[in-house]
């Protein structure tokens, strides 16, 4: 018995079936294509907005920041821990803010997500200062051995601190002095293929040669500022005060750390009865503050934003150094295992 051949009626209707199947392939792949594309494009939107939005926020919160500097500059006397740009911001709903404006419905604040902003201010001269460590192109010899002793408290290797030290004096030469009777100038200049850059913050100070591991440790008590400052005996650490002073110990340094807690220090002469036979190395400690670290986060669900600037204060005019800002978001938790 013989197999019946297909006729050129069915030839036609397979092809047009398989055409059919090819078209609507096509068809729902371009239509995919085109909803991922517009998908991706409102994701870039709204991450943008949202960038931006928290960009403002906290353009905000610094220039919050700068009125309670100012305003606090008026009095002119100490910066102390007891002063309100010492009180640090916790992680509080932006909304409660909103609703407590007048100017703003509640209606207007349904549906929108939830935001929180948190930030600080703290005393950037509560820290060793690393530009204290050299003057006119020579170590100072207070600020070295307030380093070392620093290192050693830490468990660093001290020959860091000499590393550090011999980076700022080619980063910082002396200067060139003209000789009275027209000769050779006293010092020359030093030869700019060696000189490393100045550091503007202390992640960068691998720039003088400190190692990244000795960088995190020293980062709570080491700061980089533009010019040489004085150690602010209101604000400063336990660690700073025993290693800013040579004859303190640990023990000395917490026992000021507890007096200022009652009353603070109006001058470094009030802290002297408490210091037992410590003397403050002349022109390293102070109680006024020149520089501060302004340090602002918003959060929005697990996604964050963080803004650190260095200002500095004199008198009532307020100048941003430098900023700058880092986004991230937090890891969701592990579920539980059943």
């Amino acid at each position: 018995m013989s197999t019946p051949r297909p006729t050129s009626a069915g030839r036609q209707a397979g092809a047009a079936l398989l055409a059919a199947m090819l078209t609507v392939t096509l068809v729902a792949t371009f239509a995919a294509a085109a909803l991922w594309q517009q998908w991706r494009a409102t994701e870039v939107e709204s991450a943008e907005r949202a960038r931006v939005q928290a960009a403002w926020v906290l353009i905000g919160a610094l220039d919050w920041s700068r009125l309670i500097l100012r305003e606090d500059g008026r009095s002119g006397e100490t910066d102390n821990l007891t002063e309100p740009w010492a009180v640090p911001l916790e992680e509080a709903r932006l909304s409660s803010f909103l609703a407590g404006d007048k100017n703003v419905s509640s209606d207007a604040l349904e549906g929108l997500p939830d935001a929180f902003l948190s930030g600080r201010i703290v005393d950037a001269q509560s820290k060793l200062n690393v530009m204290n460590l050299v003057a006119e192109g020579k170590p100072v010899p207070a600020a070295v051995a307030a380093f070392t002793k620093l290192f050693g408290l830490l468990n660093l290797p001290g020959q860091e601190v000499a590393v550090m030290t011999n980076a700022l004096q080619r980063a910082n030469p002396p200067p060139v002095v003209p000789s009275p009777n027209g000769g050779t100038p006293v010092s020359t200049p030093a030869d700019d293929t060696d000189k490393p850059l100045i550091p503007q913050q202390v992640s960068q100070l691998t720039w003088l040669g400190v190692s990244p591991a000795t960088v995190a440790v020293i980062e709570p008590y080491v700061t980089v500022l533009p010019e040489r400052t004085p150690l602010n005996i209101n604000t400063a650490s336990a660690e700073a005060l025993y290693a800013s002073i040579p004859e303190l110990d640990l023990a000395g340094a917490q026992r000021l750390v507890t007096q200022r807690a009652r009353s603070y220090f109006r001058s470094p002469a009030d802290a002297k009865p408490f210091m037992g036979s410590a003397q403050f190395p002349d022109g390293q400690h102070g109680v006024k503050t020149g520089y501060f670290e302004v340090h602002g986060r918003l959060r929005l669900d697990r996604h964050w934003v963080d803004e650190h600037s260095l200002v500095k204060r004199n008198g009532m005019e307020i100048t941003i150094l430098w900023r700058e800002r880092g986004a991230g978001a937090s890891l969701l938790p592990d579920k539980p295992q059943r």
